[in-house]
């Protein structure tokens, strides 16, 4: 027999099984509709039901700028939330965290404005609200920590979140710095914004 020889009886079967499964396998992926992400239950009306919800929350760097000079470096962090069902107001909390050369882990930073809740006026559909940090330490990497909190007409937490901003790096300043100057913690001020 030559190398195009015809399979055996055994060798039949299993390619037939294999051509089995195959088809198996591709009729019951054309019944899942075009569009169904996937873990999604089809409702009643047949359409799939929504499986994933808008993000209700946001958090990320604004600003980031660096000097030479320790009280022109500063970071600003903004935070953005959107009412759901029974929300009375909404409440943002930002603390910063700072990690120098050689430490492994951030630590979270106190000066007085860091690490307050700030409440939305009643009724508000989305709070933004931006944390500005001054007179930032070099070399030194910083970021926020933005916490979030839904609460009803009761006052109490019916959701709650927390985000994570992208990094502020502040180099290290140039060789020709004075010696001896002499560097202050981080100031902040804050700038809420409603919508």
């Amino acid at each position: 027999m030559d190398s195009h020889s015809l399979p055996t009886p055994v060798g039949r079967v299993a390619a037939l099984s294999v051509l089995a499964l195959t088809a198996c396998s591709l009729s019951l992926v054309s019944i899942v509709p075009a569009g169904t992400a996937i873990g999604a239950v089809p409702s009643p009306s047949g359409q799939p039901a929504v499986v994933a919800t808008p993000q209700e929350e946001s958090a990320k760097l604004e600003q980031c700028v660096t000097s030479v000079v320790q009280a022109e470096r500063s970071a600003t962090f903004a935070g953005e939330m959107t009412a759901i069902a029974n929300t009375a107001h909404m409440a943002m909390r930002v603390d910063v965290q700072e990690r120098l050369p050689g430490e492994a882990l951030f630590h979270t930073l106190s000066a007085p404005g860091l690490g307050v809740w700030r409440s939305s006026d009643p009724k508000v559909k989305v709070y933004k609200y931006l944390k500005q940090v001054t007179n930032l330490s070099a070399p030194a990497v910083y970021r926020g920590l933005v916490r979030f909190r839904w609460l009803n007409a009761k006052g109490h937490v019916i959701k709650h979140a927390e985000r994570l901003t992208a990094r502020c790096a502040q180099p290290a300043a140039p060789p020709s710095r004075a010696p001896g100057a002499l560097e202050g913690p981080p100031s902040s001020a804050s700038l809420p914004v409603t919508g």
